[in-house]
């Protein structure tokens, strides 16, 4: 399904992901090439026409414009160049320079402060999110990526996940027997759970086939997600639940960017913050438009869940939080608390 087995052993995967990397360069190489010229290959697994395929189209033409043409950023969206079980480990081999990987990824390789932005009814908005992502608690927890040779080099959004399935979702009990897909989060898993749903660990461009297919029964996403991957084709109820919040890092292999020269880090840093800044204004804007979509389609029912169907799910899933507090600590939780509190 164009990803890498994860149950190789390490050796035999690192040699794969090595040999995926030299064709990925020639790749490259052929989409854009010139003397002395740096090719930045970019790589992220969901649609062109979402925030953050937005945003890396954005930092593409910016990088262009500013340079000349002399460094080409190469984006390859919806997974066609590596997806969600081997991107991270490529950056780190070096087998792509850049990726814009969902949030939850980085608790699988030793950054579980990162999961405190999976925790369900966390956030009342996105303002409250950015106050983390665009404060000193947001840049601490770009810097410690360092430790596993990666350097962050912003956030983005991708607004609020909503629940889908064949039947609406509410409240607790309707999600009792249903096999949820899911993103590879302990926290996520743990929320599924909590509201009487089995956790199913899925690639993000696996999902619409496993739901067509009966393999799972529903999924959480924003709704440009759910739009762009056609999840409202086979999928006929989607509940506007807003009860977690999804965003992105972007990115770069260590190696690669101290290799660059100082100016150019410069250059690709501001042109990057510039797009970021794009995306997440329209990050809104785009689910609102999906919406509106799924709406003028037909063939989906869209249901809203009253205040106190809301309580029963909040009151459900507070075990997460305790849980997620018990892994990490309580120091995070709390200086995220109070970043939201605006303390």
């Amino acid at each position: 399904m164009g990803t890498i087995d994860t149950q190789l052993p390490g050796f035999r995967r690192r040699r794969m992901l090595q040999g995926l990397a030299a064709v990925a360069g020639s790749a490259a190489g052929l989409v854009r090439a010139a003397p002395a010229g740096l090719t930045i290959r970019l790589s992220h697994v969901v649609a062109e026409d979402t925030p953050k395929g937005l945003a890396a189209n954005r930092f593409q033409a910016l990088v262009d414009a500013r340079s000349g043409g002399r460094i080409a950023v190469v984006v390859y969206p919806d997974a066609r160049l590596y997806g969600d079980h081997d991107e991270m480990q490529a950056l780190q081999l070096g087998a792509v320079e850049m990726l814009a990987p969902s949030l939850s990824k980085f608790g699988r390789i030793g950054f579980p402060e990162f999961e405190l932005f999976d925790l369900p009814y966390l956030f009342p908005d996105v303002a409250n999110v950015r106050r983390i992502t665009q404060g000193a608690l947001g840049q601490r927890m770009l810097d410690r990526l360092g430790r596993q040779r990666l350097v962050g080099l912003g956030f983005m959004d991708n607004g609020f996940k909503h629940m889908s399935a064949n039947r609406p979702l509410l409240e607790p009990a309707h999600f009792e027997g249903l096999r949820m897909r899911i993103q590879a989060s302990r926290v996520i898993a743990a929320q599924m759970r909590a509201l009487g749903a089995r956790p199913v660990t899925l690639a993000f461009s696996e999902t619409r086939r496993a739901l067509a297919a009966g393999v799972v029964d529903g999924t959480e996403n924003p709704v440009s997600n759910f739009w762009t991957q056609g999840m409202h084709e086979v999928q006929t109820d989607l509940s506007l639940t807003q009860h977690a919040y999804l965003g992105y890092a972007f990115v770069a292999n260590q190696r690669f960017w101290e290799s660059m020269s100082a100016p150019d880090r410069t250059l690709v840093s501001e042109a990057l913050r510039e797009a970021l800044y794009f995306g997440n204004q329209i990050a809104d804007t785009q689910n609102d438009k999906a919406l509106t979509a799924l709406r003028e389609a037909g063939g989906t029912r869209i249901h809203v869940p009253a205040p106190a169907q809301i309580a029963l799910m909040r009151k459900a899933v507070e075990p997460v939080h305790t849980g997620l507090a018990r892994r990490i600590g309580t120091a995070w939780l709390d200086d995220a608390r109070k970043a939201i509190d605006g303390g």
